[in-house]
């Protein structure tokens, strides 16, 4: 939660607007750092959970690569201090013009996602006079137990190379003289609590790996991707993910060769519980059934909770009254823009500041400008 002098700060913002605490991002680096970093394994920051220059600049301090998914991405990574050898690059639509960012950029790896991905590579590369690191995606098809929408393991997604293709992938591989395969990549999905799944994801990994030898392939490195849930729910009780027991799994159950790197593509649990949506109670509204609280901020702003139902906590800030019930509702045009229902809040009055928490990822990054709306601001802690 906020303290007195937070939240006076606040009431002299213009709403809405994002506020990110750097001081738990740290901690939450931290931890990453003494049970990740200090195993000799590699973390990349998705950068698509958020690709702010202060957020960016402490995942630099703190040792982290970057994971990018498109050619705008790699560059503000490059303009945020981090070198080509930090950077991955997957996507299953990379265009020609993304790949030579990539490429000009000698990055450390592009996770390529189908066949003819990687004969477009080798050409561009050969055009350019270079050999690209590649690090193959396969698709694990391994649950992940996580929404439909956010779910990337299974062989009905569109990510990854399925096991089919292998027998062709190794006819391929002679032929590719500006390719060199150094790698293969997993994800299988996001918002994943359970560890269950990355434990599967161990043992396809380990069968994949032996595969891929027994047909000449010596990888360098495994990269198991990222996925790692935060708690939507008891934002204050667990703002930082339980790193220990994440990494452990794969301490634990990836058989690794002698020199192999171990990779992973980090988001939301780095990001996520940082950042909260700041926004004012334009008016309050009696319903039929409810009490609607209109607050400034609309899925423009966090369109989570429309398009995954998701689940953000919603703090009134501004008020100590008891409790009533509100749909916590935005003013955009549409139904779906609502990010609570139901639930129980202090008494709230128009003027009064709520946080929709844990907006760190996919939150500033998705915003849109529907309705017309202003793009709003980004507020910082020290």
């Amino acid at each position: 939660m906020f303290d007195a002098q937070t939240i006076k700060s606040f009431k002299s913002q213009k709403t809405p607007f994002y506020y990110y605490d750097l001081g738990l991002l740290r901690r939450t680096l931290d931890e990453i750092k003494n049970h990740g970093l200090s195993k000799g394994y590699h973390v990349h920051f998705a950068i698509k959970a958020n690709f702010n220059l202060p957020i960016l600049e402490e995942v630099r301090k703190a040792g982290l690569g970057i994971d990018c998914v498109s050619g705008n991405e790699i560059k503000r990574a490059v303009e945020a201090g981090f070198t080509g050898d930090q950077l991955a690059f997957a996507g299953v639509g990379k265009t020609d013009e993304e790949i030579q960012v990539g490429l000009d950029h000698d990055i450390f790896s592009f996770n390529c996602e189908s066949l003819q991905e990687l004969e477009i590579l080798n050409g561009l590369a050969q055009k350019s006079g270079k050999t690209a690191n590649v690090s193959i995606r396969l698709n694990p098809n391994v649950e992940a137990k996580t929404h439909r929408y956010i779910t990337t393991g299974l062989n009905e997604n569109k990510f990854g190379i399925t096991a089919d293709r292998l027998p062709k992938l190794f006819d391929m591989l002679p032929g590719l003289k500006n390719i060199s395969l150094t790698g293969i990549h997993f994800h299988i999905g996001s918002q994943i609590t359970d560890l269950q799944p990355f434990t599967d994801l161990c043992n396809r990994v380990n069968e994949m790996q032996d595969l891929f030898e027994e047909n000449g392939v010596r990888l360098d490195h495994i990269n198991v991707g990222g996925g790692y849930g935060i708690d939507y729910e008891k934002v204050d009780e667990n703002p930082i993910p339980d790193f220990k027991s994440f990494f452990e799994v794969f301490d634990r159950n990836l058989e690794l060769r002698e020199g192999q790197q171990v990779h992973f593509e980090l988001g939301r649990s780095i990001v996520g519980q940082c950042g909260s949506l700041i926004s004012k109670v334009l008016y309050i509204k009696e319903g039929a059934t409810t009490n609607f609280a209109v607050v400034d901020a609309g899925m423009t702003e966090l369109i989570r909770p429309a398009l995954y139902q998701a689940n953000h906590r919603v703090d009134v800030l501004t008020s100590d009254k008891p409790h009533k019930t509100y749909d916590v509702v935005g003013p955009i045009c549409e139904t779906s823009d609502t990010f609570q229902k139901g639930i129980q809040l202090p008494e709230i009055e128009r003027g009064d500041l709520v946080a929709i928490r844990s907006a760190g990822a996919y939150g500033e990054v998705m915003s849109s400008a529907y309705n017309l709306r202003d793009r709003v601001k980004a507020v910082y802690s020290k």
